[in-house]
């Protein structure tokens, strides 16, 4: 096993930093369009100390974590593509993306997750469909700059 070439690995940083960036405008305008939810006294028990420490919106910190998290992760969705971009269905780059973007890091990395979400925590069914609805837009988006950076 050969080491990877520098110009692959910053397609795959520059992939991995954009997803995140993508994931954190996403989950942000979607936090802020559904307020209500995080604002609501009957959850406030729910959410962690991190994000909320206190009644209000969550210090920068959140923020700073989500997005290093949101970077990690999105590393591992651009070596799963990496490995997996031959089996990958569509003959563009885009295709690629959406149909990783959709079918790996959508249905198979995010619906479990909210199933067993909504089977454990206390939250508003609602607030989950507004989740994965964000989840959908972030791996979509996320997928086709994964593939765009990552053709070959």
């Amino acid at each position: 096993m050969t080491a990877m070439p520098i110009k692959k690995w910053k397609g795959a940083l520059a992939a991995a930093a954009i997803f995140a960036a993508i994931s954190q405008a996403v989950n942000t305008l979607g936090a802020m369009l559904s307020m209500g939810f995080y604002m609501d006294p009957a959850y406030f028990a729910v959410w962690s100390r991190i994000m909320m420490p206190a009644a209000g919106p969550p210090p920068a910190g959140f923020f700073y974590l989500g997005g290093a998290f949101g970077f990690m992760t999105a590393l591992i969705y651009v070596g799963a593509f990496r490995m997996l971009r031959p089996s990958i269905p569509g003959k563009t780059s885009l295709k690629k993306g959406l149909s990783f973007g959709f079918w790996l890091v959508f249905l198979m990395g995010s619906v479990p997750g909210f199933l067993s979400m909504y089977l454990l925590v206390n939250l508003p069914a609602a607030l989950i469909a507004v989740w994965a609805a964000e989840a959908l837009a972030a791996a979509l988006l996320g997928g086709a700059v994964i593939a765009r950076l990552n053709a070959g």
